[in-house]
C-alpha cells in the first residue's frame, strides 16, 4: 500500500489532468458545425451538441450568421443584434461605417456604430468559424458596411443572383450530360430547320405566287421544325416529355379554336398552292365572281373582274367552291343558233353556214366547226353552229360576234329568209345574270321587240 503523501499527490494530479482535458474536448465538438456554416443560406437552426446558428438581418435580408453563447441561444442573440441594427436604420445618421474595437486582454472584439455597440465577437465565435477573433470581426464589419451602403433592391438582387449562381455551380456537374444533350438537339434542329427552309424556298420558286407567300411558306416549315426540336431539347433536359406534348397539344387546340377561320384560310392556301387548280393570269369563275387571277396568297386569292374591280376571296371559300377555269386550255368552243323557214333547203343552208364560219379569220380549223339541226320550232328550223376560238375572254367575244355577223350576211346573200320572230343568237357563256342555262344560246326576245320583222 502506498504511503499517504503519495496518494494525496496522485489525487491532485488526476484532478488537474481532468480539468485540462475538459476545454480541449469542448473545443473539438465546436469545430464540427463551423465547417458547415457557410453552406447555410436560410435562417435555420442547425443542432450540433447543443449549438445553434441564426441570421443577422439588414433590411429584411440575411447578411451573416452568429452562434450561441453560454448564456444566450443563437436566436436570442440574433434578435438582440437585429433590434440594434433596426433601431439604427430608423434614425437619420451621418456616419454609417461599422468599426472594430478589439480587447486583447479579454480576447474579444466589438462592432460599433456611432460609438454604439452592435455586437460582440467572442472566442466562442472564433472557435465556431475557425478564425481569429479580430479577423472574424473585420469580416463581419465589412459585410455590415456593404449591407448598409447598398439600397434594399441591390441587396435583394445581389443575394438572389448569388444564391442562383451557387445553386447552378452545385448542380452543374450533375446536369452536364443533360445540357450537352440539349445543345446537340438544338444544333441538329437548327441544321434541319435551315435545310427545310432552303428546300421550301426552292420548291416554292416553281409556284407562280408573290415573294411574300413563298417566304411565309418557308417560315411555316422553319417554325414547325423548331417547335419539334424545342420539345425534344426540353425532354433531354429532364422535363416530362408527355407533359410537354400534352401542354403543346392543349395550347395548339386553344389557338386553333380561337383562330380557326384564319388558320383554315392558311391551310387552304397551302393546299391550293400545292394542287394548283389555277395560276396567275388564268380567267376563272368562283361562285358569283369571274375575272383574272392577279395574286395567290396564303390567306386569299385576288381576282380582277372584267369591269375593273378587285375581289379578295378567302382561300377557305376558294377551296370549297366549284372552280371554272376558262383558260386551262388554249381554245374553247362557242356556238351561234340561227333559224330558217320550213320552206328553205336545210342542206343548202348548212353548207352556206359552214362556208361562212370557215371564212372568218381566227376560227380554229381543228376541231372542225359543227353545223347541227337542233330544234323544229313552231315557225322555224333552228340550226346550231359550233366553232372553236381562243379561250381568252376578249378573243372569245370578238370571234363570236364576227361569226354571228358573217352567218347573218351569208344567209341574206343566199336569199334565205329568217322568220320574223327568230333572230341570230349567240351563246355568251360568261354571263352570270342571264336566267337561261349555259349553252342555250337564247336571247331575251323582249329586248328585241323593236327590231324590224323582215330582217332580209
Amino acid at each position: 500500500m502506498l504511503p499517504r503523501q503519495f496518494r494525496v499527490r496522485f489525487s491532485i494530479a488526476f484532478l488537474l489532468g481532468s480539468l485540462l482535458l475538459l476545454p480541449t474536448s469542448k473545443g473539438l465538438t465546436q469545430e464540427i458545425p463551423a465547417l458547415d456554416l457557410p453552406q447555410t443560406s436560410q435562417s435555420e437552426e442547425i443542432p450540433a451538441d447543443g449549438l445553434f446558428f441564426a441570421d443577422i438581418v439588414v433590411r429584411g435580408q440575411p447578411v451573416f450568421q452568429v452562434g450561441s453563447l453560454s448564456e444566450l441561444s443563437a436566436i436570442e442573440r440574433a434578435q438582440i443584434i437585429n433590434r440594434r441594427i433596426a433601431s439604427f436604420l430608423t434614425q437619420s445618421q451621418t456616419d454609417t461605417t461599422v468599426t472594430v474595437v478589439t480587447d486583447s486582454e479579454r480576447g474579444i472584439a466589438t462592432l460599433q456604430l456611432n460609438n454604439r455597440v452592435l455586437m460582440t465577437v467572442t472566442g466562442q465565435d472564433a472557435q465556431d468559424f475557425n478564425l481569429p477573433v479580430e479577423t472574424l470581426a473585420q469580416q463581419w464589419a465589412e459585410e455590415l458596411n456593404q449591407a448598409f451602403e447598398q439600397p434594399p433592391l441591390a441587396i435583394d438582387v445581389g443575394q438572389r443572383l448569388y444564391i442562383t449562381l451557387r445553386q447552378f455551380q452545385r448542380d452543374a456537374i450533375d446536369n452536364l450530360p443533360s445540357i450537352l444533350g440539349a445543345l446537340l438537339a438544338i444544333l441538329a434542329t437548327w441544321l434541319l430547320a435551315a435545310s427545310v427552309r432552303r428546300l421550301t424556298l426552292a420548291g416554292a420558286s416553281r409556284w407562280e405566287v408573290d415573294r411574300n407567300s413563298k417566304i411565309l411558306v418557308s417560315r411555316l416549315g422553319y417554325g414547325a421544325v423548331w417547335t419539334f426540336g424545342t420539345v425534344v431539347a426540353l425532354g433531354v433536359l429532364g422535363l416530362d416529355f408527355a407533359t410537354l406534348v400534352g401542354t403543346l397539344g392543349l395550347t395548339s387546340v386553344a389557338i386553333g379554336f380561337s383562330l380557326r377561320d384564319i388558320l383554315s384560310n392558311y391551310f387552304s392556301g397551302i393546299i391550293l398552292l400545292a394542287s394548283r387548280p389555277f395560276q396567275l393570269g388564268d380567267q376563272i369563275i368562283i361562285r358569283e365572281f369571274e375575272g383574272t387571277v392577279t395574286q395567290i396568297q396564303l390567306r386569299a386569292t385576288t381576282l380582277k373582274t372584267y369591269d375593273g374591280r378587285i375581289v379578295y376571296i378567302p382561300n377557305q371559300e376558294v377551296f370549297s367552291a366549284t372552280i371554272t377555269n376558262n383558260t386551262a386550255c388554249t381554245i374553247r368552243r362557242s356556238s351561234v343558233t340561227v333559224g330558217i323557214g320550213y320552206d328553205d333547203d336545210i342542206t343548202a343552208a348548212k353548207q352556206i353556214l359552214q362556208e361562212a364560219v370557215l371564212g372568218v379569220a381566227g376560227i380554229e380549223s381543228e376541231p372542225k366547226p359543227e353545223i347541227l339541226v337542233r330544234e323544229l320550232a313552231a315557225n322555224t328550223v333552228n340550226i346550231e353552229v359550233r366553232f372553236w376560238v381562243n379561250a381568252r375572254r376578249l378573243p372569245f367575244l370578238e370571234m363570236t360576234s364576227q361569226v354571228t355577223q358573217a352567218l347573218k350576211e351569208a344567209l341574206q346573200k343566199a336569199g334565205i329568209n329568217i322568220p320574223s320572230d327568230i333572230y341570230l343568237l349567240h351563246l355568251d357563256e360568261f354571263s352570270t345574270t342571264s336566267d337561261s342555262p349555259p349553252g342555250s344560246g337564247r336571247a331575251d326576245r323582249n329586248s328585241n321587240s323593236k327590231q324590224p320583222k323582215n330582217i332580209s
